[in-house]
């Protein structure tokens, strides 16, 4: 019984994050987001579901990435430990949706990890 009523709060509960995630982002936003989730890896969706970040591994140094929601700034360089310890600003030349760039910085990171960092931008990562 006891069971039951938790399980019903838990769907309740994902209907309703889905319902306000669905209000907080545009169309086009929506779209960027459905097209990015149906690139990561089930451990990163997992990981933006959760959290609005995912992690990728760059292809030529080994180096883990945390790309975090956001279509600038959101690129951090991660330690060993998984702490931020560079921030790196890689975008397109075109104004796109957060989405997009993100699948973008993924692919771009995960396949020609040389040719993204030759045009990112260092900053300082904030941790919020």
């Amino acid at each position: 019984m006891i069971r039951h009523f938790v399980a019903d709060i838990l769907r309740r509960a994902r209907v309703t994050r889905e319902w306000w995630r669905e209000l907080r982002y545009s169309e086009s936003e929506m779209r960027g987001i459905k097209l990015l989730r149906e690139w990561l890896s089930p451990e990163q969706r997992i990981q933006f579901d959760r959290h609005g970040y995912f992690d990728v591994t760059g292809c030529h140094s080994g180096k883990k990435y945390r790309i975090r929601y956001g279509s600038a700034s959101n690129v951090w360089e991660l330690s060993r430990y998984g702490h931020p310890k560079a921030g790196w600003c890689v975008v397109p030349s075109e104004q796109l949706v957060p989405g997009d760039v993100m699948l973008a910085q993924k692919i771009g990171l995960e396949t020609d990890e040389a040719g993204a960092m030759a045009v990112a931008k260092s900053f300082t990562p904030h941790l919020h």
